[in-house]
């Protein structure tokens, strides 16, 4: 029987090696993403191997390298918002490597999360990571004397020597400042969400950076809810007193709730009131009236470097230390 007469996922190694012309290392090497290969060698075995609907013993490569070719996920983002780019982000470079992903939701549950820990260790993982809704400190998951590296992305640990990954809020929050300062505002608010977030702390000092560097006096700092009612409301308060020419808001949310009562209250945005987001929520930028401009902190790329460095960790590489990615600022005609 031919390697084509053979039922799907019933080829073997040989033939893979065999209908590509290569030789059973050669094969191995392509699919673990290891060795000096060529770009066209590779690339042909891994055609063949889905010609052939070949199937790697993921059991028997376990027993042979020590490692299952998996990664856990653990997350407290129920909605999906910020975990799901970074997962993005994440398996595509691991996918890359021959490393699946398994992703548990904890919902903020110490217990449950516990048993989902011990799911994924029963299934020998090689690393895990831990993200979340909110990126503030969290108790941290110890799996030091299993060897099991650990990543903190969009969320940290409380333990020192953690690798962890976030994108940089502070620098973000400056980045829409100086764009509002460079389109000629000068009276630029801030309106945000509870104070009680690491976040929220940090944008509020990048605006604050921001309009201190350009000599010009900051406005009002305004701390509510994630919300468009919030935005709503705060807009109502700063018509009430000096009024601003540009809002830095704190989130999407917020901005688009800021958007609605400008409109409401005969406004013009941006001619008399310019306004920016956070977060780069598509749907939510583009569908707000103006069009948002937004920062975007990059989720995909911090999936991305996470995945980066997971393969590193699992190969022996040691990391630690908090690493900040940059945003950047997508302009629409909010501004």
């Amino acid at each position: 029987m031919s390697a084509d007469d053979k039922p799907r996922g019933s080829a073997t190694i040989h033939d893979v090696a065999r209908e590509a012309g290569v030789s059973i290392g050669t094969v191995s090497k392509a699919l673990n993403g290891t060795g000096s290969l060529s770009d066209d060698t590779r690339k042909r075995v891994m055609e063949t191997v889905r010609a052939l609907h070949f199937r790697p013993n993921t059991l028997a490569r376990s027993l042979h390298t020590g490692l299952s070719g998996s990664v856990g996920v653990i997350s407290n983002d129920s909605f999906g918002r910020f975990t799901m780019p970074i997962m993005e982000g994440l398996e595509g470079v691991l996918s890359g490597s021959g490393i699946g992903v398994f992703m548990v939701n904890a919902t903020d549950d110490a217990e449950r999360e516990r048993a989902h820990l011990d799911q994924l260790l029963a299934k020998q993982i090689d690393g895990l990571i831990v993200t979340a809704r909110r990126a503030d400190r969290r108790p941290s998951v110890d799996l030091s004397g299993l060897g099991v590296p650990v990543i903190y992305v969009f969320s940290q640990g409380d333990a020192p020597g953690a690798l962890t990954l976030l994108p940089d809020d502070q620098g973000g929050a400056r980045l829409a400042t100086d764009h509002l300062i460079q389109r000629g505002r000068r009276r630029i608010a801030h309106v945000t969400g509870p104070e009680d977030f690491e976040a929220v702390r940090l944008r509020a000092a990048g605006w604050r950076e921001g309009v201190t560097a350009a000599g010009l006096e900051p406005g009002p700092l305004m701390h509510g809810s994630w919300t468009e009612a919030w935005g709503r409301a705060a807009v109502a308060q700063l018509l009430n007193g000096p009024r601003p020419d540009a809002i830095v808001c704190g989130n999407d949310l917020i901005a688009r709730g800021c958007a609605d009562a400008l409109r409401e209250a005969g406004i013009a945005c941006p001619t008399d009131i310019a306004l920016t987001g956070f977060d780069n929520w598509t749907v939510m930028a583009e569908a707000c009236r103006p069009a948002l401009t937004s920062v975007d902190m990059n989720l995909i790329q911090l999936g991305a470097h996470a995945g980066h460095k997971m393969t590193e960790m699992i190969k022996g590489e040691d990391a630690s230390g908090t690493l900040r990615l940059p945003c950047t600022l997508v302009v629409r005609d909010s501004t």
